[in-house]
């Protein structure tokens, strides 16, 4: 059933008024209605105006919101760094595809419900839903450029609204709603939404398929490394591992599986060695610089991965290092610049605990060195990304002078872009790079010395990064979730 309001003539579907709920999971099931009402009005909207004759009323439905309106501070377990608003007052956030998010959005209205001891509100926002977003995942149902259709779309429907589709919140540069409610999630609607799409443009992928836990890769060696696990996990019955998906949506569920080879790959090539609980992992190969790792990153963050990690090449810097040893990163010289208007330079990123010794005893696992031992393999201190891939054919006295100075020990073009936007985005993060080549040493990349350094080392990089992401999978979230990551005034939500 639709409605037509009488004042602005605007045509809108009828939906459920506001309700209060204490029960998580009754909560999501309402926000799933009110979301595939509206989603479904305008798909069946939008059809029939590209059928037919174009309406007089304008066009619309919103998103639904969740509202929680606390009068107290509530004690808390100081250790958590999420699930509770951090003083009095009203917080809410609009939703998309809660059926995506189900178990996301019960678990932290849960964390709400049980800490504050009042019940949520959900109910239909005033921020409209953009056509393109609504039939999005209707395969049936395309959005025609501009000024192809015979109607003018933005004169009918809401489009996507870049005004407000910012990173406000987590760049702590938002202002309270117009009703004084404060952000309750990182992310609003419209931004999911956005990164949504985006990420299926990218990565072929339907976001769907990408698990908790992230390996940026920045060479195509290691996805057929990756395959060849996924495939021995699949032959595993007590791995827990149920499916293996390809770019281009290819599932196997058996070791023997045929993939389908795209005829052409898309920017950042991603797969995914699935859990029925999304505790997987996947890889991501986001190719060479700092730009991709940040596009990468900016629209994987509105999936709320618990973790991810980079396990890229880097050159080595110091004479000591022999290609094919390990780089532990625990500081970033940050020279790439791609994130300095959202997170200023001066910005420190720190090294979080449970990343660092997930990713240590997963390099002595893998090599069977431990200790004092671990050290002739593997180095921990400073990365250095650049944003110039031929950096040593500059002037080297300013760049290898800086280097110096700040004890750096390896560097490449992606590491600090995607630790920093894990800071930013609250992602618990980490490095682990494998030195290919030492240009300060006169040891370049060449495509010999590259052809032998990959056959031998690939493998191995690759499994100490699943070997660290199976170890963090094992944790609760509050322990991998650190307290670190949090501003003074904090989302709710993860």
């Amino acid at each position: 059933m639709t409605l037509i309001d009488q004042t602005t003539g605007v045509k809108t579907p009828k939906v459920p008024g506001a309700e209060n709920f204490t029960q998580a999971g009754a909560a999501v099931d309402r926000l799933i209605e009110l979301y595939d009402t509206a989603s479904k009005f305008l798909c069946a909207e939008f059809a029939g105006v590209m059928q037919g004759t174009v309406p007089l009323q304008r066009i619309r439905a919103f998103y639904p919101e969740i509202r929680i309106t606390t009068t107290s501070f509530a004690k808390i377990d100081s250790r958590l760094s999420f699930g509770h608003v951090p003083e009095p007052g009203t917080h809410a956030t609009t939703v998309t595809r809660p059926d995506l998010f189900r178990k996301y959005l019960e678990q932290q209205i849960d964390l709400l419900l049980c800490n504050h001891g009042v019940p949520v509100c959900i109910r239909v926002s005033d921020t409209p839903m953009p056509v393109h977003f609504a039939v999005a995942n209707d395969t049936s149902i395309s959005v025609p450029q501009e000024g192809a259709a015979d109607f003018i779309l933005r004169d009918v429907f809401d489009v996507p609204d870049l005004s407000t589709t910012n990173d406000e919140i987590v760049n702590g540069t938002n202002k309270p709603a117009t009703d004084g409610a404060e952000p309750l999630a990182p992310f609003t609607a419209q931004r999911v939404d956005y990164s949504l799409a985006r990420l299926s443009h990218y990565t072929d992928t339907d976001p769907k398929h990408f698990q908790n836990h992230v390996l940026f890769t920045n060479y195509q060696f290691y996805v057929s490394e990756f395959e060849g696990y996924a495939r021995k996990m699949l032959a595993d019955p007590e791995s827990g591992y149920t499916a293996f998906v390809s770019t281009g949506n290819t599932v196997i569920t058996t070791p023997d599986g045929h993939l389908e080879t795209p005829d052409k790959l898309p920017q950042m090539p991603s797969y995914h060695l699935k859990r029925s609980d999304g505790s997987g992992i996947t890889l991501v190969n986001i190719g060479v610089g700092p730009s991709n790792a940040k596009t990468a990153t900016d629209h994987i963050a509105v999936l709320r991965p618990h973790a991810w990690i980079m396990v890229g090449h880097c050159a080595g810097l110091r004479n000591s290092q022999s290609l094919g040893d390990f780089v532990l990163a625990h500081a970033y010289l940050r020279e790439d610049r791609v994130l300095d208007a959202d997170l200023p330079a001066w910005v420190p990123i720190p090294a979080l605990a449970e990343i660092q010794i997930a990713l240590e005893q997963a390099v002595a696992a893998e090599t069977k060195l431990e200790g004092y031992d671990l050290k002739r393999i593997m180095r921990t201190g400073t990365v250095a990304s650049l944003d110039n891939r031929n950096w040593e054919l500059r002037d080297q006295s300013g760049p290898v002078q800086r280097l110096s100075q700040s004890r750096a020990i390896a560097l490449d073009m992606e590491s600090a872009t995607i630790a920093a936007n894990g800071f930013r985005f609250r992602v618990p993060y980490g490095t682990l790079l494998c030195v290919s080549d030492k240009p300060l040493h006169g040891e370049l990349k060449l495509p010999g010395m590259a052809s032998d350094f990959y056959n031998k080392q690939v493998s191995r990089h690759l499994m100490i990064g699943i070997r660290a992401m199976e170890t963090l999978s094992k944790m609760p979230l509050e322990r991998i979730h650190s307290r670190k990551l949090r501003s003074f005034s904090e989302t709710a939500f993860l």
